[in-house]
């Protein structure tokens, strides 16, 4: 299997290197690396870019089809979308991938991990995201070990709308206006998305339907020269439908954040400093337990960038966290986290050198340091080497510690790893020639798992994830795009001599997108293969604690758009076309061959 796949993957990445001599620098700006706007050419790490017209091409609402296109990348969804989605990167835990939205950490703080769950979040005010793959825990802290995911919504100058309706009863609805000026910006976003959706497990006659409304607001002004004001809220209303011990249940999440931010610009120095909110709420509709759950982090940050003599320039930041958790069985827990950085970086068109360290002292486990270093240098042309090491600190989640009958365990340890990565890479992802070869590993101890003999939460001695990543992408006319990636990975828990759960060993990941010549007419395609993995935790009445197969599957999606105007577009899509049975997580049902169609309207 991992033969195959790296032949294809090879076929992939050949033509690129052909059409190396044309390769092109479109110089993308990212934030990831080091907390303020870096040219992705200078960055050390491994990032991916995402923008608003790769996402209008993939369709629809789901976040998770977008990511997973991404080489290291793999998720897993309790049943229907709208479910549980956890998402892995190079093997992480999904709770070690931060998730911030406008600059704002999410998360959610009552649930098992305090991961927060991306089935929900939708695509349609999405501008742009950003994936780092690695450890970069020294500028963004807890949670940051595996990945930083951050997403971006629209600064929108105008109106779109478009809604789109297909299998399982599904339809969308969704609006952007906004008006765009120098000296100021306002953005509103609204929107609605239902499905009947199908059974949550192979052992359900129910269906786990999903319905949610949502809106967000963003918006600037510039107060004086050099100094303006920012600020950001999305609130999300979502009733699923889940099985519950074999039941039919209704989880109800209400998902809110939102901060102001104070932006400084004199000359070299650029400071910011802002306030955040992350509150979110489920209540759980079943019999005979009833339920709620609430998770709430409240932070006050500064951080900067000072550009010196030399190429230098220091990037910096403080943060208070204070977070608290509560639900119908437990008491109300709080936990403070203080925290402070400094990243020392030269920057040149040919070489990037970056260091730093981190200090974040815990309410309950004191002081850690971590640390962190990058680089990257230009050969040749668009040539480049890249390579990072980081280390990583993530305190247990206040569920994991006093989570009551006795699923909390006050005496675990916090994780800690060290994350190493070093590629070859040409040109940029959007770019007319793509070709990166990307080797990565990471050593996490005392990992927390979920014992499920004894219910409870504890510390894996040691946990170990290696691997390859291929990626390319050629444009061998301006009217065809051709891409691919392929990544192979060891996702090891050593002390158990296992495979980490839900994690594959190898995907593929083979994308094409060609503009006809038929004006208007825009067809693409893609392919996405994954091998087996395990499971260890599964749907209900399956053996607790029995390591269950994964089986590899196949998905293969067809989708088009036509331009009736230059401000109407049809688009349509078929996802799995091959109808392929698979599950992400034991027991849990995943979509069939499934067909949208919809319209959208710019002006």
């Amino acid at each position: 299997m991992i033969i195959r796949l790296a032949c294809t993957a090879a076929l992939v990445v050949a033509p690129t290197l052909a059409f190396a001599s044309e390769g092109d620098a479109t110089d993308t700006i990212v934030v990831t690396a080091s907390g303020s706007a870096l040219p992705i050419t200078q960055v050390g790490q491994t990032v991916s870019h995402v923008g608003r017209d790769e996402i209008d091409r993939v369709q629809g609402p789901d976040l998770a089809r977008v990511l997973t296109r991404l080489p290291g990348v793999s998720f897993s969804r309790n049943g229907p979308l709208g479910g549980v989605t956890s998402l892995f990167v190079r093997g992480g835990d999904s709770d070690q991938v931060l998730v911030l939205v406008d600059g704002v950490k999410v998360a959610d703080l009552a649930s098992p991990s305090g991961n927060y769950d991306i089935g929900p979040l939708a695509l349609s005010a999405v501008d742009h995201l950003e994936l780092l793959r690695g450890s970069n825990s020294v500028v963004w802290g807890s949670q940051a070990m595996a990945g930083v995911l951050a997403i971006t919504t629209r600064e929108a100058n105008g109106i779109e709308a478009s809604a789109e309706g297909g299998a399982y009863g599904s339809n969308a609805e969704n609006a952007t206006a906004g008006l765009k000026r120098d000296r100021w910006a306002v953005s509103l976003d609204a929107g609605h998305q239902h499905s009947d959706g199908f059974p949550p497990t192979v052992f359900d006659t129910f269906n786990g339907g999903t319905d949610q409304w949502r809106g967000g607001a963003r918006a600037r002004v510039t107060l004086a020269e050099g100094l303006s004001l920012s600020a950001n809220g999305r609130y999300a209303d979502t009733r699923q439908g889940i099985d519950q011990f074999g039941s039919f249940a209704e989880q109800l999440t209400r998902d809110t954040s939102g901060g102001m931010a104070l932006n400084y610009v004199s000359g070299p120095l650029h400071l910011n400093a802002s306030a955040s909110l992350a509150d979110v709420r489920r209540h759980y509709v079943s019999t005979p337990f009833p339920s709620d759950y609430q998770g709430l982090s409240e932070r006050g940050t500064v951080t900067g960038d000072l550009a010196l003599p030399l190429h230098l320039r220091l990037d910096f930041g403080a943060e208070h966290e204070w977070t608290r958790a509560f639900d119908t069985f437990d008491a109300r827990h709080t936990a403070t986290l203080d925290s402070g950085h400094l990243l020392l970086g030269y920057y040149s068109d040919r070489l990037t050198l970056a260091a730093g360290a981190r200090v974040d002292s815990h309410s309950q486990f004191g002081s850690h340091w971590t640390g962190g270093a990058n680089a990257a240098l230009r050969l040749a042309g668009a040539l480049r080497l890249r390579a990072s090491y980081g280390e990583g600190f993530k305190a247990p989640s206040l569920y994991q510690l006093y989570a009551g009958f006795g699923t909390g365990n006050p005496a675990l340890k916090p994780e800690t790893s060290r994350s190493y990565d070093a590629a070859l890479e040409y040109g940029e992802r959007s770019g007319k020639v793509f070709a990166s070869l990307t080797w990565f590993k990471r050593d996490t101890r005392n990992l927390i798992y979920y014992d499920n003999s004894s219910f409870t939460y504890f510390n894996t001695a040691s946990a170990s994830v290696n691997g390859v990543e291929i990626e390319g992408g050629v444009r061998p006319v301006s009217s065809l795009a051709i891409s691919g990636n392929f990544t192979w990975m060891a996702p090891r828990d050593v002390t158990n001599n296992r495979d980490l759960a839900r994690r594959p060993r190898n995907t593929l990941n083979l994308a094409a997108d060609w503009q006809t010549p038929l004006k208007g007419l825009a067809l693409g395609a893609d392919l996405r293969l994954v091998s087996k993995a395990i499971d260890y935790n599964s749907a209900y009445n399956v053996a607790v604690g029995t390591i269950r197969n994964l089986a590899g599957y196949t998905l293969v999606t067809l989708r088009g758009s036509y331009d009736l105007t230059s401000r109407v577009q049809l688009f349509a899509r078929l996802e799995n076309a091959g109808g392929s049975q698979y599950q992400t997580a034991y027991g849990y049902n995943s979509p069939g061959r499934s067909g949208y169609a919809g319209l959208r309207v710019k002006y």
